[in-house]
């Protein structure tokens, strides 16, 4: 019922007197876990916290309720952790089915479902473009055709929130043993179709009439269970979600950038002024959109750019910083050579 399955089972030494359960919530010092008979919280030790532990994971604890392990994960969520360092930010885990929400207003935003595909992608996760606040215009055809074209096979459901008829056919990926995860910024409606999967009712805001964003009340991650068996993980709304060591999966969401680029005639072809450049000419023929290409080299450049070490980053930068003092200086002995 918790999405146990043999993957997690294959971790465990039998004969240990230890318990599986699975993370509904993580707080600062404590995890609320659910399992075969338990339904309580353990204690986030020093060395508990060390195995970063995140909402969704599997932990094995023993009879005092201490964590003992974090099982490895078949797939997580992800972003660089706001600040200079190079910390990454676990968002879930062992997350089946995405449902990446937007909303039929001034939200929708290519660029941001773009973001949002690769880290499914990255995670194992299938993905969903959910458009809510369909009662809210007169046509969703646009928005539907718009998200429909930005990964091979990706499905896309318009709808109302707050209707059960409408979010019913999201249930396929909502039964016994799924974990499903709700994404996107704030203010799409990502709290009320939580309450109508659910049945729960979490507080939302209302919109702001000037820019229809609403006050997403979400502030943490956890997990809810869903009335046909499966669970739900909500997320607050991420005014920020760098991408992070996700390369393959950028491949994946932009795939005909990719099989465009293997035709090239050189392979660091850069797409720019090459010739026998296959991009180019495909967008010179309109086969390929040149914005599409602008976001997938500057996701590119991000993913590369946060998945960096510290380490390496310094390097760049100091190595950066002495190529500018040489140019600097040789500018000065040009100078002191005129006079």
């Amino acid at each position: 019922m918790l999405g146990w399955r043999p993957f997690f089972q294959g971790q465990i030494d039998a004969d240990a007197d230890i318990r599986p359960a699975r993370v509904l919530s993580v707080h600062r010092d404590r995890v609320e876990i659910a399992g075969e008979g338990l339904d309580e919280t353990a204690e986030l030790s020093p060395k508990a916290a060390a195995m970063q532990i995140t909402v969704g994971d599997w932990i094995l604890i023993d009879e005092q309720r201490h964590i003992v392990k974090r099982l490895e994960r078949f797939g997580a969520f992800r972003r660089r952790a706001a600040g200079t360092g190079a910390d990454v930010q676990m968002i879930a885990a062992n997350v089946d089915t995405l449902f990446i929400v937007t909303s039929a207003n001034r939200d929708f935003n290519i660029a941001r479902l773009e973001r949002y595909l690769a880290i499914a992608h990255d995670a194992g996760a299938f993905p969903i473009i959910v458009i809510t606040k369909a009662d809210t215009v007169e046509s969703t055809e646009e928005f539907v055709a718009a998200a429909s074209g930005l990964a091979p096979g990706v499905l896309v459901e318009a709808l109302n929130a707050l209707d059960p008829h409408d979010v019913e056919v999201l249930r396929p990926w909502c039964e016994a043993g799924q974990t499903v995860a709700l994404l996107g910024s704030s203010g799409v409606g990502k709290s009320t179709l939580t309450n109508t999967l659910t049945g729960e009712h979490l507080e939302t805001r209302a919109a702001r009439e000037d820019d229809q964003r609403g006050r997403h009340t979400t502030t943490s991650r956890s997990m809810h269970q869903l009335p046909h068996g499966g669970w739900l993980i909500d997320t607050p709304g991420m005014r920020e979600l760098q991408l992070v060591d996700v390369g393959d999966a950028l491949g994946d969401v932009f795939s005909e950038v990719t099989a465009l680029a293997a035709r090239c005639r050189f392979s660091d072809c850069s797409h720019e002024t090459e010739p026998g450049c296959a991009v180019q000419l495909a967008i010179d023929g309109g086969r390929l959109d040149a914005e599409r290409l602008r976001r997938y080299r500057k996701l590119q450049a991000e993913d590369r750019r946060n998945s960096e070490s510290v380490a390496e980053r310094r390097s760049r930068d100091k190595g950066f910083g002495k190529m500018v003092k040489a140019v600097m200086a040789e500018k000065q002995q040009e100078k002191g050579g005129k006079r």
